[in-house]
């Protein structure tokens, strides 16, 4: 059964987007931390998108300029199974992408109950809250960047309960970003 993991970067004041809906300083460009990327990005699984992130993600990475810039990201983002939860999207142009128009927590229930590699949410903010929300997240790794941005979306933006987590590792780069593991506490 695949795990439910989410991969996100946030601001050392706790936002994930500023107040503009801008995320651009969470992209470093050092040969660590692209290191990093290239690493993480090798990886199997499946990708799961809000339709406001799959719009971005799409409108990039299968570009030649995303294959120019980064190649092995670009092959990898490509190659992936990749499903957008949206209720006002009719379809799809990305490879590999499958559209899911019912609910977003009974449809991710299905999707972990089906055989394939884990299940990575990859921004989407709302989807992130809902699905912590339901409980349905097995992982967060989130970027802390050294940076306050004074305003934003929060990550957890609508969540209505506690979520203990607890730390599973850490990972601290030169550049100042370090990736945090958090898994729910029991």
């Amino acid at each position: 059964m695949p795990k439910l993991m989410t991969y996100n970067a946030m601001s050392l004041d706790g936002f994930f987007t500023d107040a503009n809906g801008d995320m651009s300083w969470a992209h470093k460009q050092d040969p660590e931390w692209q290191a990093f990327v290239r690493e993480n990005a090798s990886g199997g699984g499946q990708l799961l998108f809000g339709r406001k992130t799959y719009e971005l993600m799409a409108g990039f990475w299968s570009t030649a300029a995303a294959m120019q810039s980064n190649p092995v990201v670009a092959e990898r983002l490509n190659a992936l199974p990749k499903f957008v939860v949206s209720r006002t999207l009719r379809d799809v142009g990305w490879n590999n992408t499958t559209l899911l128009q019912g609910e977003l927590v009974d449809e991710v229930r299905k999707l972990k109950q089906q055989p394939g590699g884990d299940i990575v949410v990859m921004g989407s903010g709302s989807v992130v809250a809902q699905l912590a929300e339901a409980g349905l997240i097995d992982e967060y790794q989130i970027v802390l960047n050294p940076l306050v941005v004074g305003q934003g979306r929060t990550l957890f933006e609508g969540v209505q309960r506690k979520l203990p987590m607890k730390l599973a590792k850490s990972r601290p780069f030169a550049n100042g970003n370090v990736v945090l593991f958090y898994e729910p506490a029991a």
